[in-house]
């Protein structure tokens, strides 16, 4: 696979979002911001965001929804590396935001749930109805760190409820392409779940208290998941940490790694006229990939 780097000096880049005119959007978590890519690599700031924006998609609404993780802790290693590591010092909790494009109006929508404040919200994804699930990673700091949850939300910022709780690092999440499935990744655990919905925004009950869902692959080393995108075929792509790269994975477990040139590779999106443009993030470098993928991605519920 061959890699053309599209831009670099982004400060940890994530949630990127295919546009129509060949650019891309993407949140730069370290410096807080939404931002556009245009083909050429030209970086331009959409909006200022505060905290810590982590993924993002294009709601019904064409504006773009921003989880974010409240802000992280950095660590800059050698060679112009940078690594997140716990939580901001001044970290006042998550929230769900979202960006007017033409304006850059930003309009914080959640920043609870039943009275539980969100802790970290991590990436998001649409259904066709217009709804959003995301994945609340939780932050942790020296001796103690919130547990992780799955929750689904209005756009219209009128409803969210906490679907599934008590959840290990839930990271990227996705839906099958009939909507049925939902597949949450989680980081430290290297492992990867479908939770079946019993109707749109709905969680089937877990079989058992103690399963989160069900099991779809562990990886056999220490290899953290991150975000990751669906394909049209149903196979998973998720960004995966240490190795470097994107590992696809099957509705049954069977699992192919892609290899990219960054440690911390976060994230996987779809785009151009056969769905085969696939734009990587290199967070730890600043740098945002592009390649031609085997496999056409799965058109999400709304594009721009």
């Amino acid at each position: 696979m061959s890699l053309e780097v599209v831009a670099t000096g982004l400060q940890f880049p994530e949630g990127p979002i295919a546009m129509a005119d060949g650019s891309v959007l993407l949140v730069e978590i370290r410096r807080q911001t939404l931002s556009r890519v245009s083909p050429e690599g030209e970086i331009t700031v959409v909006a200022h965001l505060g905290g810590g924006p982590n993924g993002a998609a294009m709601g019904p609404d064409g504006r773009v929804y921003v989880c974010n993780n409240g802000g992280l802790g950095w660590v800059d290693l050698d060679g112009g590396l940078m690594v997140p590591h716990g939580a901001a010092s001044d970290y006042a909790g998550g929230s769900i935001q979202a960006v007017d494009l033409t304006t850059g109006a930003v309009e914080t929508l959640y920043v609870e749930c039943d009275g539980r404040p969100l802790s970290a919200p991590n990436d998001i994804v649409f259904d066709s109805h217009g709804g959003f699930w995301f994945t609340d990673l939780g932050k942790e700091n020296e001796t103690t760190r919130d547990y992780g949850a799955i929750y689904y939300a209005k756009a219209d910022g009128s409803f969210i409820s906490r679907q599934r709780d008590r959840i290990s690092w839930p990271n990227g999440c996705g839906l099958s392409p009939d909507e049925k499935t939902l597949y949450v990744a989680e980081t430290w655990t290297c492992r990867l779940w479908a939770y079946d919905l019993s109707e749109p925004g709905v969680l089937t009950p877990a079989a058992a208290a103690y399963l989160p869902g069900r099991h779809v692959l562990t990886l056999p080393d220490y290899l953290p998941f991150d975000s990751l995108a669906v394909q049209a075929n149903g196979d998973v792509c998720v960004a995966t940490g240490i190795n470097g790269g994107v590992t696809v994975v099957s509705p049954t477990g069977e699992a192919n790694h892609v290899p990219v040139p960054d440690f911390v590779t976060t994230n996987i999106c779809f785009g151009g006229a056969d769905m085969k443009d696939a734009w990587i993030t290199g967070s730890s470098t600043g740098t945002l990939f592009k390649t031609r993928w085997a496999e056409p991605g799965l058109k999400l519920a709304f594009n721009a």
